[in-house]
């Protein structure tokens, strides 16, 4: 396996670096429902995007039991 003349100086590791940092995803909020969500993605809990019922959505009724 292939190793480096020179050791890689902390300015140009950190620059390399700088690229894997987390994005913090857009959120906003459900016209509907008020939930959050994902942009450009259906509400996961009413089922509905851009003013359209998309998915149904299952309604949790009472157990019999």
């Amino acid at each position: 396996m292939p190793l480096p003349k020179r050791r890689f100086s902390r300015s140009r590791r950190d620059k390399r670096r700088t690229q894997l940092n987390l994005k913090v995803p857009g959120l906003s909020l459900c016209p509907q429902c008020g939930a959050s969500v994902l942009s450009h993605q259906i509400c996961p809990s009413c089922g509905q995007y851009r003013g359209r019922q998309v998915v149904p959505v299952k309604v949790e009724g009472k157990k019999k039991g």
